[in-house]
């Protein structure tokens, strides 16, 4: 306790009642969280099995579970720090007979309820083709999370979806209790329905957690919120740590007013403010302030460091995604160089994944180790190489490997079956796969409607590949996929429309890098631009590299970085309609959340920042100009090494810029 700073020790010492710690970036929350749990135990003599803490991911509750232990010793033995689910779980264990099931219920995975699901649209009478089953089962979820039951659900009578949600949603709850089985998002909802329909069962809860603290409490949706409050109405001492400034995932039902009014709904709260950041420069954290204080609805607070400004945030004003994926691998190995760093200590952090294929191609093309988190590297990713693989047979129809990869997708009814009888004749008659396919009809035993749909791919495909030019490529292949309807495949595949949207707009990095690799290249061919793909695919660093993954540039969407920190960060692509995202624009014109996304990637860095976006960027293969960030506009300039809006002379090349800041260097 010695260790800590005034409002962090009055953080820890005030433990009746209700407190709100606002805990900005790097202000040393989990140390004043773990700190607190072991006064209560050594000072204030509170049994271990009377607290309870929750957080929301695994890691976070085992690194904290081990620093109490270590401080605490023998007197944590039985204390509960756990995620919201395995609270829930342990609710359900001992109680959920009162809800008709057995105490050794199964736990549904998102494959159990695939059937579990279907069988229930099956019994309904819903056309699976005119109704995903999928979207069904993603809307259920959401309406659990919103502790919405079967009954309670009054649908919309013009939205399909919502109406067959309506038919199916108590069938699926019923055969899910015949199996005696429950899904994830049940674990909450069951939890709190149980707290809220027993009294006995509420009172043994309420009775064994005296002490409770939430972690991150900025991220609970609405029946994470009741839960706790449930558990916490006896005894009233409920401690919540969060930052308002970082709540970023509304998109997954995360609720920033569950913070905002906490004092409000919790008379007599002492509200404490950890301010001082032990992360950042004064630079960086004075950049933070600048853009976050923007937000009307926040509360007031303000990071400082007691450490000196540091240097000023640089500026990066480039061409084109490619230029900016050049100049800033260019600063990225310069700054390793000078500063002495680890690969790992630098990062790259992006509005949407499907930035990072440049700086994944420019990484590999240099032979600097990366990781790529929350995401499969660009051309790993199953809907790029579904993308790839119909460049690859426009190329070469003798690449079966590609042509069974897209001869059902996007699904055209082709089966397994059907393959393998293709497969079988092709060899049977030594004609290639893709002849075989305009031979359809010679083949026995495949219906009449597959032979149709056979004829037709091959028809499709042969009459792109005798038009396709070395020119305008990308424009070409936009329209194929377009054709396709590639779109419509992943939003009626995929579980929810985020992700959909996510993949779509990978293969638009597809058609970008092929119009960005024609635009560069003299005499440019199709597959010569397969060919470096396939050349950066054996540039990447090897998996027993000694530095690979433990010491390598670290890629990710400012999502994933939540929570980490780098010695020095490049946040990408700050653009109007990037970031702030164009989506997100539409959906809430004050771009509340897309500024708490700016402001945790710029309280990421710990030393240096860097900042850039481009002056054009391409869409679907053609050239858009791009405005820069309404987020630059708030950082005073006098932070700034850079100007936000140059001069309309040509960037500099990555050389210019690399001198240019290697004697500035010296000359500092």
């Amino acid at each position: 306790m010695k260790k800590l700073n005034p409002p962090q020790h009055k953080a820890v010492v005030t433990t009746s009642g209700p407190l709100l710690i606002l805990a900005g970036a790097g202000s040393g929350k989990t140390q004043v969280i773990t700190t607190r749990i072991v006064h209560l135990l050594k000072d204030q003599h509170v049994p271990a099995g009377n607290i309870l803490a929750v957080t929301f991911t695994n890691k976070a509750a085992r690194e904290m579970n081990e620093r109490v232990r270590k401080m605490a010793g023998p007197l944590a033995s039985g204390i509960v720090i756990s995620t919201f689910h395995s609270l829930g779980v342990r609710i359900l264990r001992r109680d959920i007979r009162g809800l008709g099931f057995k105490q050794n219920f199964s736990i549904y995975t998102t494959s159990d309820q695939a059937g579990v699901i279907r069988q229930a649209v099956r019994e309904r009478d819903i056309d699976p083709k005119k109704i995903d089953p999928d979207q069904i089962l993603w809307k259920i979820s959401a309406l659990k999370n919103s502790l919405i039951r079967p009954k309670e659900f009054s649908p919309d009578r013009n939205n399909p979806l919502e109406v067959a949600t309506a038919a199916v949603y108590p069938r699926y709850q019923e055969l899910l209790k015949g199996f005696n089985a429950i899904d994830f998002d049940d674990i909450i909802m069951l939890s709190v329905h149980l707290l809220q329909t027993v009294p006995a069962i509420l009172a043994h809860w309420q009775g064994q957690f005296r002490y409770i603290m939430v972690d991150e409490y900025q991220d609970t949706n609405a029946s994470q919120y009741l839960l706790i409050s449930l558990l916490a109405q006896r005894h009233g001492n409920i401690c919540v740590v969060g930052d308002d400034d970082q709540s970023i995932y509304g998109w997954r039902g995360a609720e920033v007013k569950n913070i905002l009014n906490f004092a409000q709904a919790h008379p007599g709260c002492v509200t404490i403010k950890l301010e001082q950041n032990y992360r950042s420069t004064g630079a960086i954290l004075d950049a933070a302030n600048a853009v976050i204080k923007n937000n009307s609805l926040r509360t007031d607070k303000a990071l400082w460091t007691a450490g000196g400004k540091g240097r000023e945030i640089d500026l990066l004003v480039a061409d084109n995604e490619e230029h900016e994926a050049a100049m800033v691998v260019e600063q990225l190995m310069l700054e390793q160089y000078r500063e002495e760093l680890r690969w790992s200590d630098l990062a790259i952090l992006y509005r949407s994944n499907a930035q990072s294929r440049a700086f994944e191609e420019k990484l590999r093309m240099e032979r600097i180790p990366y990781v790529v988190i929350g995401g499969q590297q660009f051309y790993e990713r199953k809907e790029v190489k579904d993308a790839i693989a119909y460049l690859k047979v426009i190329d070469n129809q003798s690449d079966e490997a590609s042509l069974l990869r897209i001869i059902n997708f996007p699904r055209r009814g082709i089966g397994d079956t059907t393959l393998i009888k293709l497969n079988q004749w092709s060899m049977n008659h030594s004609v290639p796969l893709f002849e075989t396919l305009g031979r359809v009809a010679e083949i026995e035993d495949i219906s009449p409607s597959c032979k149709k749909t056979v004829a037709g791919f091959h028809a499709m495909m042969k009459d792109k590949i005798a038009g396709f030019t070395f020119h305008n490529m990308g424009a070409q292949v936009n329209a194929l996929f377009n054709g396709l309807r590639i779109e419509d495949e992943l939003y009626r595949t995929l579980n929810d429309a985020p992700q959909a949207r996510k993949r779509i707009e990978n293969i638009e990095q597809v058609v970008n890098s092929l119009a960005e690799y024609e635009a560069r290249t003299p005499h440019a061919t199709l597959s010569a631009f397969l060919e470096r793909i396939s050349l950066m695919d054996e540039d990447k660093p090897a998996e027993d590299d000694k530095d690979a993954g433990t010491n390598a540039v670290t890629l990710m969407s400012l999502h994933s970085s939540k929570g980490l920190e780098f010695s020095h960060v490049w946040l990408v692509g700050v653009e109007e309609n990037l970031l702030p995202h164009k989506r997100s624009v539409e959906e809430d014109p004050t771009v509340a959340e897309e500024r708490r996304l700016c402001y945790v990637g710029i309280t990421r860095a710990r030393r240096f920042l860097t900042i850039s976006r481009c002056l054009t960027r391409r869409k679907y293969g053609s050239l858009e100009v791009q405005k820069p960030s309404r987020f630059l506009s708030e950082i005073p300039e006098h932070l700034l090494s850079g100007s936000i809006c140059p001069d309309d002379a040509p960037p500099e090349t990555p050389r210019d810029l690399a001198a240019d800041f290697f004697a500035r260097m010296l000359g500092e």
